[in-house]
């Protein structure tokens, strides 16, 4: 057992992660350390693991044993302690160049222990462009202990300057049967269930095991993938549209309202509001309402970023119910994501052509650039569900 078991049918990455790792080790001994490098870039499709390959990597290049997965060290990387590993999570749209260069200086220390200072940035993408350039000069004078780990969906997604900078990474999405297997085994739900999640999920390990263990995502699955055998008029579709953008509010309102009260509840603590005595700074107590609207701005920056999330989740599995009809339409004898509504299936795919299906699928993909670029959600939905109408059903 060691830390890259978890990384589901990505046997080509783990091999190429642990020669490097095993190269940072004799580099780390006065050796030429061949294959090591100080800036990597993590690809892949959602769900593939990006995160989870960083991760592994980083407790492999810290483990004495190149990752043996059962030590204090790897144990310490698994749950975020370790005090030379730092794991950056953009929670807003998008991560700014002051919170990039105080990054910056904090990874130009020296490692606690003695081996790699290990900088993980997920959604690496999410960097605006400034920030980005910021993050380049670190890249371009990397201090000679410190190892950058991006993560993006793609190496298009990084500006160009960075990526070549970088080692690539890419990982492919796993096979239905392979992801099934780790549901069966791991998560110890039955094999019926664990094949529905796995093809229902395409690859996406997270949501697949979201998907196995939890009631309510299956539950809301099942709403979105009901949508086109309900929109039979403009008034449905303005309805399905809002049930939409309701779902997605709901989403982010269960996500992020028990974690904005306690970091509010907390700055508050931290600048002295509600202390008494002598040595209370009043002018610290006051200088707090600067942090407080500036957690605020961040706080509504995430909850924003999980509605669309929400709703991204949402259109890729309707992408994923008429790419489904495209091919019922043309006989193709591919595996069928959404094949537990094979009766919608049908009936779409009688009731209209090739051509109109690609349509719809155009009409969604254009709604997700839409809701990319700040369009009212609601419009952008309603647009959406109008295009999906078809008035043959």
């Amino acid at each position: 057992m060691t830390v890259f078991d978890d990384l589901v049918g990505q046997d080509r990455a783990v091999a190429v992660l642990q020669r490097a790792a095993a190269a940072g080790a004799e580099a780390l001994a006065g050796g030429r350390g061949a294959g090591m490098t100080h800036a990597w870039l993590f690809t892949g499709p959602p769900g593939a693991g990006r995160t989870a390959a960083a991760q592994a990597f980083a407790a492999a290049l810290l483990c004495p044993s190149g990752g043996c997965g059962h030590c204090e060290l790897c144990h310490q990387v698994a749950v975020g302690s370790h005090p030379d590993v730092e794991t950056v999570r953009p929670q807003g749209l998008s991560y700014g160049v002051k919170e990039t260069r105080e990054l910056v200086l904090r990874a130009a220390g020296a490692p606690t222990l003695g081996r790699w200072r290990v900088i993980l940035f997920e959604d690496a993408q999410r960097a605006t462009e400034a920030a980005a350039n910021a993050l380049l000069k670190a890249i371009e004078e990397p201090p000679p202990r410190t190892v950058w780990l991006l993560c993006a969906p793609s190496p298009d997604d990084m500006m160009i300057t960075i990526r070549s900078r970088c080692r690539v990474v890419t990982l492919r999405t796993p096979s239905t049967e392979a992801v099934a297997h780790v549901l069966a085994t791991r998560e110890n739900v039955s094999a019926e269930l664990a094949a529905f999640a796995a093809l229902a999920a395409q690859g996406n390990v997270v949501r697949a095991r979201r998907l196995a263990l939890d009631d309510e995502v299956r539950r809301r699955r099942e709403a979105v993938l009901s949508l086109p055998r309900s929109l039979t008029g403009l008034g449905p579709c303005v309805d399905a549209a809002e049930r939409l953008v309701k779902t997605s509010a709901e989403d982010a309102e269960e996500a992020t309202t028990r974690l904005n009260e306690s970091e509010t509840t907390e700055l508050r603590k931290i600048y002295g509001e509600g202390s008494t005595g002598k040595g209370l700074n009043k002018g610290l107590v006051r200088g707090g309402a600067g942090a407080i609207k500036d957690l605020e701005d961040r706080q509504k920056s995430r909850a924003t970023r999980v509605k669309r999330d929400s709703l991204d989740s949402a259109l890729l599995d309707l992408a994923s119910f008429y790419r489904d009809v495209l091919a019922v339409q043309f006989g193709a004898g591919v595996e069928l994501s959404t094949a537990d509504r094979r009766p919608d299936l049908d009936a779409l795919a009688r009731a209209s052509t090739p051509e109109d299906t690609l349509r719809r699928i155009d009409a969604i993909m254009l709604c997700r650039e839409r809701l990319a670029a700040n369009v009212n959600p609601q419009m952008a939905l309603e647009a959406m569900t109008i295009s999906l109408w078809n008035p043959r059903l």
